[in-house]
């Protein structure tokens, strides 16, 4: 039996695993020791062949030994099986696309969650997904009952689209953001609505679209 269920990922076993994840997926092959040494800068291939055993004894890989690129990915560095295509992200509730509703944190023993093919989302470290409520943002082509798969960062970019939480309204939206000095505009995308103007302070940015899951 694997020891998986005690062992907790470090950020080099993270890395480790995330780079032989990106390889297969973006050439089809996995890659050599040396090109898994330079990517995680280890100071010896030595270094590699022992981390990756500790990793084939986890669980996570499959290695043929005396072939050239013989590193098989069982399980990704969130524990979601490779091989599936699989990976589950919790679905997290309700977000208004319109004006501002409380939506209140669940517990995290709540969580529904949300079954996505990797050609949807390649990690799910930080992804959560949230149902869309109202029409905001029709011009986005994002509708009501719609979902929107969120990554969690605290910051964004002008333009982004994010869910914001409003501290003075204990409300969250979803918006595209402008960072305009003295004050944020939150822009909808429907052009029957207009934005909404809150000062920098009252901002918490929550998470950043990435994926878009319609509703039919």
């Amino acid at each position: 039996m694997y020891a998986e269920m005690t062992y907790e990922m470090t950020e080099h076993d993270s890395r480790i695993l995330g780079f032989v994840e990106d390889h297969l997926t973006d050439t089809g092959r996995a890659p050599s020791i040396e090109e898994i040494r330079q990517a995680t800068q280890m100071a010896s291939k030595d270094h590699v062949h022992r981390d990756l055993k500790r990793l084939e004894q986890l669980g996570f890989l499959r290695i043929t030994r005396g072939i050239a690129r013989g590193i098989e990915l069982l399980r990704c560095a969130d524990g979601m099986d490779y091989r599936s295509g699989i990976l589950a992200v919790p679905m997290c509730g309700v977000i208004a696309a319109g004006q501002p509703i409380p939506v209140p944190e669940p517990s995290p023993n709540a969580y529904d969650s949300l079954e996505l093919t990797r050609d949807i989302v390649r990690d799910t470290r930080g992804v959560y997904a949230l149902r869309v409520k109202g029409t905001s943002m029709i011009d986005a082509l994002i509708n009501d009952g719609d979902i929107v798969i969120m990554r969690r960062v605290a910051s964004a970019d002008n333009g982004d689209m994010v869910a914001v939480w409003i501290k003075s309204q204990e409300a969250t939206t979803l918006k595209r953001f402008f960072d305009e000095g003295e004050r944020v505009r939150l822009q909808p995308e429907n052009r029957d609505m207009q934005p909404i103007f809150v000062s920098p302070d009252d901002v918490e940015i929550q998470g950043k679209v990435i994926a878009v899951i319609r509703h039919v």
